[in-house]
Formats: C-alpha cells, structure tokens, sequence
C-alpha cells in the first residue's frame, strides 16, 4: 500500500508564509490561516511542504487505504489559494453560490484573492465541512 506523501511536519508556518512572493498572496493567506484557526479551534500545522492544516482527522476507505488529514487546509497554489474542505455537505452548494469568484473541484476550493468573496460565507463553509468531517471520522 502506498504511504501518504502529505503528513504533517514540523516545518514552519511562518517560513511558509515568507516565501510565498506576492506580498497581496501572502497577506490573504495570513489573513485566511487566522480564520482556520479560530474556527477550528487548532492551531496551524505544515503538512508536507506546501499545506497549513488545522486539526487532525483519522479517515479509511473501502478500498483498504487510509491515513490522516487536516480538517480544514490551505494552500498558496501557481493559479489561487486553495481551501481544503470535505467534499460533500449540506449545503455546501447554497452556500457556494453565495460566495463571490471562486472555483471548485471535488474538496477544493479555489479563490484569487479575499476580496472577490463573501467572508461569512467562508466562515460558514469551513464549520459545516469540519463538522461534517468530524461527523464522518469521530476520533
């Protein structure tokens, strides 16, 4: 079985935010880590090189293949910051459709930048997908 290249480490958090170049990149990014860490409760984690994770959650698949996870995540990608939430919940469409420029793929959301968003509306999508998480893998 494959083992997960994306653990959490003891890298730093703020050596992370230093590289990233784009000074308004970074500042969003500082600025969305803040609000995972009051929403989640947790305080920020590097997971692998390039992931801020908040929390940790134990999760196995039919298939056999498991691991751990954030609960919530962000990274400073080439194209946006992404947000890392669980895949599906409720209301994660109805919510979505209020959030301002954004994309998405299945447990990611892309922004360009906080400006283009609604912030309670975020807030509200990462408290319904890490209590959707936590539904689905209690520890």
């Amino acid at each position: 079985m494959a083992k997960n290249k994306t653990i959490e480490t003891e890298n730093s958090v703020t050596d992370f935010l230093a590289s990233i170049s784009d000074a308004k990149r970074r500042e969003d990014c500082k600025s969305i880590i803040d609000l995972l860490n009051k929403l989640s409760g947790y305080e920020p984690k590097m997971w692998g090189t390039a992931i801020v994770g908040f929390g940790i959650y134990n999760y196995k698949y039919e298939s056999g293949h498991g691991g751990n996870a954030p609960l919530v995540g962000l990274a400073s990608r080439k194209n946006a910051i992404t947000v890392y939430l669980a895949s599906t919940f409720e209301e994660k469409e109805t919510l979505l459709s209020k959030l301002g420029k954004h994309k998405t793929s299945k447990a990611c959301l892309y922004i360009q930048k906080l400006e283009d968003i609604d912030i309670p509306v975020l807030e509200q999508l990462v408290q319904k997908s890490i209590a959707k998480i936590k539904e689905l893998y209690p520890n």
